[in-house]
């Protein structure tokens, strides 16, 4: 299948190098789209000047930081449009492991979209604080008591869509960003019938750079998930099947 990981960033110097080398050791014949916000650190020029030697390896640069959701929007329509038959997204920082990738390739044979959860088979995060855990779990413990969504970790990042389902979401309707982006690309693609498959995955925090977490991204998602339960954006996308 012709794959693309698209990979947003924003200041993620410390990584991006080692993590497009990485994804090209483990699987030589996919392509990569880095979606970069204009990071100040640097970020594209780097990638530029290795796209130069890699015609797998691709780059949009947008203007300045306009978010997580909108940037994977963009690069799942410059995907889409290009004819990328199966679309991966991954986070920069290495807290998704690239070894997971050729896993989550022969999973989505049966599947629409394959999830890489952290909280398939109980806990496996490494390195977050209790704080943080206990606000992650409890977010998607909500989530699935509110939507009826029967996904055990809807606001991890590491997943792999079937083109052909992903086609079907309106991306231009798709608003939110963080976790809320998360939950709402699967809330749409459960509800018009996809096949989803939870893999487990073990989360391991970013190795350098910074969080990007916020408390806006957090009330977002709180609030999201009532305005999908009750239908808020129910009519804009076709059947998957």
């Amino acid at each position: 299948m012709k794959t693309v990981v698209v990979i947003p960033t924003y200041n993620e110097i410390e990584n991006i190098e080692n993590l497009i080398n990485t994804i090209f050791d483990v699987v030589n014949d996919i392509n990569i789209l880095i979606v970069d916000d204009n990071s100040p650190d640097g970020t594209a020029e780097l990638v530029s000047k290795m796209k130069d030697n890699d015609s797998r390896l691709h780059l949009l640069v947008r203007q300045k930081k306009m978010g997580l959701g909108t940037a994977y929007c963009e690069g799942f329509a410059y995907a889409l449009n290009l004819g990328y038959e199966t679309i991966i997204e991954m986070d920069a920082d290495f807290s998704h492991d690239p070894y997971m990738i050729p896993q989550f390739l022969s999973e989505l044979k049966e599947y629409d979209l394959v999830i890489g959860s952290r909280y398939k088979t109980g806990v496996n995060v490494v390195n977050w604080p209790l704080s943080r855990l206990i606000l992650s779990y409890g977010a998607n413990l909500y989530t699935r008591i509110i939507t009826g969504m029967p996904i055990k970790d809807s606001t991890g990042g590491f997943k792999c869509f079937n083109a052909k389902a992903l086609s079907k979401i309106d991306l231009a309707t798709i608003k939110s960003n963080g976790y809320g982006f998360q939950i709402e690309m699967n809330y749409r693609l459960w509800k018009r019938g996809a096949k989803i498959k939870e893999v487990p995955i073990i989360f391991i925090d970013r190795r350098s750079g910074v969080s990007k977490m916020n408390k806006r991204i957090i009330w977002e998602a709180i609030f999201l998930v009532w305005r999908l339960r009750f239908g808020y954006h129910s009519g804009f996308d076709e059947n998957i099947r």
